[in-house]
């Protein structure tokens, strides 16, 4: 496998320079929003699953962050889990998000909804700007340990301000594997891979937000997350997190993609054959 080769970075630095600037803005705006307001009465809507709620909470920050970004930056259209309906396929999906717009904003208000509504300490506020080439700017808020994560193309990761960089993974023994589950459960093969990890001693952990589980990876915390399905706005801000750190993206078929529609891996360097053969093999013989 190859790591894809980062695009070139914008022919406007000043554009991505105020896209980062906002979507930080943003990020820290609902990072206090979250703390204040987390397990404390708030009241799902309910929905097909009861693990995909709708919250007062969700629905506030992204109205906010639309008005923000609408203000900001017109004509670059905005797309969130509260008010858009999911693509039911990959056509769908690209008819939708690309539209003639050369760039488009992805939000998720409250990614971890379920933590949130229960207090978990496990919740984040994700946002991206995308242009063809997938994310050019992201942010994820991880409001519990007060981290502010952000990363703009060609110009590194962030946290808190710090730069973070990925050292090279020469083994993945004793590490930590993230995965999540689908909205009907587990997702085909997820016990073989839990089983197939297990084998190579990794243990494999569920946090309950996709954005946090890739975000776990571009920190050097975890030595892969695997995604089987997931929105765009579930993963778009921690992709560009992961990119910009020197973690390595692959689509399902083990090809670097910066922004798979169709189950992603997200591995720390010289991680990715090893944790690609066990999900392969785990779907393949789920």
């Amino acid at each position: 496998m190859t790591v894809l080769p980062t695009p070139p970075a914008q022919s406007d630095p000043a554009l991505v320079s105020r896209a980062f600037e906002v979507a930080g803005r943003l990020a820290n705006d609902a990072a206090d929003v979250i703390i204040a307001t987390a397990g404390r009465g708030a009241q799902p809507a309910p929905t097909e699953s009861p693990f995909d709620w709708v919250t007062d909470t969700g629905r506030t920050l992204e109205r906010h962050t639309r008005r923000v970004l609408a203000d900001e930056f017109p004509g670059i259209p905005v797309f969130g889990e509260e008010f858009d309906a999911a693509p039911t396929t990959v056509a769908e999906h690209w008819a939708a998000r690309a539209g003639t717009a050369k760039f488009r904003w992805s939000v998720d208000p409250v990614d971890g909804t379920a933590n949130y509504v229960a207090g978990l300490p496990w919740c984040t506020y994700s946002l991206a700007m995308l242009d063809e080439h997938g994310p050019v700017v992201g942010v994820v808020a991880d409001p519990y340990r007060t981290q502010i994560y952000a990363a703009a193309r060609g110009r590194g990761m962030r946290a808190n301000g710090t730069p973070v960089r990925l050292g090279e993974q020469r083994e993945t023994r004793g590490g930590i594997v993230c995965t999540e589950l689908t909205k009907n459960g587990p997702w085909r093969g997820m016990d073989r891979f839990i089983t197939n990890a297990a084998s190579a001693q990794v243990g494999v952990r569920l946090l309950g937000s996709p954005a946090l589980a890739i975000t776990q990876v571009a920190l050097g915390h975890a030595v892969a997350a695997v995604l089987d399905s997931y929105q765009e706005w579930d993963v778009a801000g921690a992709l560009a997190l992961a990119t910009e750190a020197g973690a390595t993206v692959l689509d399902r078929r083990g090809e670097p993609n910066p922004l798979p529609l169709d189950g992603l891996l997200v591995t720390a360097p010289g991680a990715a054959t090893d944790v690609h053969d066990w999900w392969h093999q785990a779907v393949t013989h789920g």
